[in-house]
């Protein structure tokens, strides 16, 4: 009889409740059992977890490193997803492998090139891959002669932080004055420009911007799932185009993913994106982790997440080819359970006696989540 996988997310996305329930429902029948910590205790993962553990705020990178090399150590963790501090946690592989746990995430050096949009940029066209024109600005006048290079091309001018996930900091360039109608229904990603340069005047330090044309729809995020031998075992695309999303194999999409994860060692699952600039398709951005939306795959008959961890614990899935693509779909929000607001008290209690936390998770109370999509 096979035994027990025991599996770490760390302070991930609230989406990721998802990922770890097609873990404990993997094709191959196996026994998992699931630890989450995160900074938040009224995060859906801790109540989805079977034993959570509260992060302590405040940790250096190299701190957070002992920090996990310890949770690994008392859990029994065989395979770790480290989102917080994964730079630093893929450059001491060698420290987790010692204490028994494989790390599902890419090499130290595709860490560090995708860490920073700029040098991802430069060095994915290295190898042939499109990316939009960008600059990359600090100070108020190269983001105006970003802007105005941009415009007189025709297009419109974003930008969004050159370090960053999840479209945090993403915002339009317009001239139009701010006047009641920006104040009109929900807030929108636009912000005026004299604004914007007034602030970035008024500021006391230099931000890190990249400045790029706005791209078009369809956005295509492509799923890979690569191994430690540089083969991509999965690519799957999903298309985003407003409120309907779908799924795609086409390889206008797949071909540059492939290209990008086997170039540079981005071993377990990752997340390429790609928007249109005219007619061609190019790079938008890298993420060097499971995606958020990686579940929606379930609609493709694809278990992404047991294959990873079957490729991090040296069991080889195989190429995967989805059985069908499933049909066009939507997000909807939903209720998830949280653990009791007792939570960290209880947490504090167990620590002072020595107890692990068991097994089997606490009473819940329901709130609701950012996205649920049954699966």
């Amino acid at each position: 009889m096979l035994s027990r996988v025991r599996v770490w997310l760390n302070r991930t996305y609230a989406e990721n409740v998802f990922f770890m329930e097609q873990l404990r429902r993997n094709p191959s029948d196996r026994a998992v059992e699931i630890h989450a910590t995160h900074g938040d205790p009224d995060s859906p993962v801790l109540a989805a977890a079977d034993t959570a553990d509260l992060e302590p705020d405040g940790l250096s990178p190299a701190a957070y490193v002992e920090y996990a090399l310890d949770q690994c150590a008392r859990r029994g963790i065989d395979v770790f997803v480290p989102r917080l501090h994964q730079a630093a946690i893929v450059a001491h592989r060698a420290d987790f492998a010692a204490a028994g746990t494989a790390l599902l995430a890419p090499t130290p050096e595709a860490v560090a090139v995708f860490e920073d949009k700029a040098t991802a940029y430069e060095a994915v066209r290295s190898v042939g891959v499109p990316v939009p024109p960008w600059w990359r600005v600090r100070t108020a006048d190269e983001l105006l002669a970003a802007v105005e290079e941009l415009e007189s091309a025709g297009h419109k001018a974003c930008f969004k932080p050159a370090a960053g996930a999840g479209g945090v900091g993403f915002r339009v360039i317009t001239r139009a004055p701010f006047s009641l109608a920006h104040l009109a229904g929900f807030p929108g990603p636009y912000v005026q420009l004299d604004l914007v340069l007034e602030a970035l005047r008024r500021a006391q330090e230099p931000v890190d911007w990249l400045v790029m044309p706005r791209l078009e729809q369809p956005e295509v995020s492509v799923d890979v799932l690569t191994g430690p031998d540089n083969r991509v075992r999965l690519a799957v695309g999903r298309t985003k185009n407003g409120r309907r999303r779908g799924f795609t194999l086409d390889e206008r999409w797949l071909a540059p993913a492939r290209l990008i994860a086997e170039g540079f060692g981005l071993h377990h699952l990752s997340n390429i994106q790609f928007r249109m600039y005219g007619d061609e398709p190019v790079l938008l951005d890298v993420n060097t982790r499971p995606a958020g939306g990686l579940h929606q795959l379930s609609l493709c008959g694809v278990n992404a997440p047991w294959a990873a961890v079957q490729l991090a614990l040296g069991e080889d899935p195989g190429v995967l080819e989805p059985p069908f693509l499933g049909q066009d779909y939507t997000v909807v929000s939903g209720p998830r359970p949280l653990l009791p607001t007792a939570f960290p008290r209880q947490r504090q209690a167990s620590e002072e006696a020595g107890v692990v936390l068991p097994v089997a998770p606490l009473p819940v109370q329901t709130a609701s989540a950012a996205e649920a999509l049954p699966l």
